[in-house]
């Protein structure tokens, strides 16, 4: 058989490498369309706020296409976070939080995305600390008082939460079992409906997030006895971690951040990483995640990525041990 001619043979050459040529232009021109953030949960919120703060200041002009915020909420933010799993078309990302790793364990059904397989963590934004707050008229000076309340009379101290299966409810969970009592939780539906009752006394603690609570405490009709995290925080340097106040174990951290599904090419989700944790080393972007009320994140993005899986453990284990599920 002839060998193709000098001429031929790189011909030939080129048309088999052109191919990987292509694939290659592809990553790099990618993203070669407008973006679409889906954000799991309804407009107005510190997480919509930060999705599109992120979106028009940081994404965009980095990127160079428009990037779309989408507010799919409903079911705890299983909707939202099943439809960027479910997404195809390799330019959706998610504005998740912490409860995608809480919900799923909390369903009897499979709720649609699997959080460590169809999900590439990216960046942690932000943060929303917890405090445990008492009405102002409250018995309880401290944390020690209230649980020897707690366990002078089992169930007869109340813990006002935002929703079955949120931060709030899981935080209490996790002080019954580090603290062995059984502190009664005691469901509503946002921070705004059960203020009445704690204000009032009808329920007597509960974990509630920082941004909520301050003029609260400013007015003076809560008190806050506890941080939730891991350190105490600037806004009320006084007031203890749990760790501190004596019940190590519980360092919660309502967390939101940036992930992609894995749709998204390997190439595009490293440089919305990349974009990501260089807009949250400038000052400017940190200032203007505080004006949501939430505190910037310090961990990095590895950090972040490592964190992701150990916190779906954590709160399965716990699910699992306080038989916890959806009524």
């Amino acid at each position: 058989m002839t060998s193709p001619a000098p001429g031929r043979r790189a011909v030939l050459a080129t048309a088999l490498a052109l191919p990987w040529i292509s694939h290659a232009r592809a990553a790099e021109a990618w993203p070669n369309r407008p973006l679409r953030v889906i954000v799991p949960f309804a407009a107005g919120g510190p997480a919509d706020g930060l999705a599109r703060m992120l979106a028009e200041r940081v994404l965009g002009p980095k990127l160079g296409q428009p990037v779309v915020v989408e507010n799919r909420g409903g079911a705890g933010g299983v909707i939202g976070t099943a439809a960027a799993a479910q997404a195809s078309d390799g330019h959706t990302l998610l504005f998740g939080s912490i409860s995608m790793t809480i919900v799923p364990h909390l369903q009897a059904q499979p709720v649609g995305y699997d959080v460590l397989k169809d999900f590439t963590p990216l960046a942690q934004i932000a943060s929303t600390p917890f405090l445990l707050v008492v009405p102002a008229a409250s018995p309880f000076k401290d944390v020690a008082g209230l649980l020897a309340a707690a366990k002078a009379k089992p169930r007869t101290v109340t813990s006002a939460n935002s929703g079955y299966g949120t931060l709030s409810h899981m935080t209490t969970e996790l002080l019954n079992r580090q603290a062995g009592v059984e502190i009664e939780p005691v469901v509503y539906r946002g921070e705004g409906v059960l203020m009445p009752d704690l204000l009032g006394g009808q329920v007597q603690m509960g974990f509630l997030t920082l941004s909520s609570m301050l003029p609260h405490l400013r007015a003076g009709t809560v008190r806050a006895l506890a941080v939730a995290g891991a350190q105490r925080l600037p806004e009320l340097p006084e007031v203890p971690t749990l760790t501190e106040a004596g019940v190590p174990g519980i360092e919660v951290d309502g967390w939101q951040a940036m992930f992609a599904p894995r749709t998204v090419p390997a190439e595009g989700a490293a440089r919305v990483a990349a974009i990501l944790a260089e807009a949250m080393a400038q000052p400017a972007t940190r200032e203007q995640i505080t004006t949501f009320g939430a505190v910037p994140a310090s961990r990095s993005n590895a950090d972040f990525a490592a964190m992701v899986p150990a916190e779906f453990q954590r709160w399965g284990a716990l699910v699992k041990e306080r038989n916890i599920h959806v009524e």
